[in-house]
């Protein structure tokens, strides 16, 4: 089971994005793309075939996965556990003891 997943509020707690918030797009093994942040300027050249025009483009990149925390229901950084309630395992806020939903 991950820890963070695919529409989690997250905040980054490292980097030149430090105390950035955003919504996880996608989640990889060891990165996540987080809306909004660590967004380059990417030069695209133009292809006809698929009407792509060229020019310069705004790109989120994704960041390492170590360098971003849930928020809680405070607006702060919360580190995850997973815990096992029944048959179900489930992740847990360590700040706030908050079950978050699946």
């Amino acid at each position: 089971m991950k820890k963070i997943r695919k529409g989690d509020e997250v905040i980054v707690i490292t980097g030149k994005d430090k105390g950035k918030r955003g919504t996880v797009l996608t989640v990889a093994e060891q990165t996540v793309t987080v809306e909004g942040v660590n967004v380059v300027k990417k030069n695209m050249r133009p292809n006809p075939v698929l009407g792509v025009q060229g020019g310069i483009v705004d790109k989120v990149m994704p960041i390492q996965i170590s360098n971003v925390a849930l928020v809680d229901a405070n607006g702060k950084p919360s580190r995850v556990a997973i815990q096992v309630e029944g048959r179900k395992k489930v992740r847990v806020l360590k700040a706030t003891g908050a079950v978050l939903a699946a």
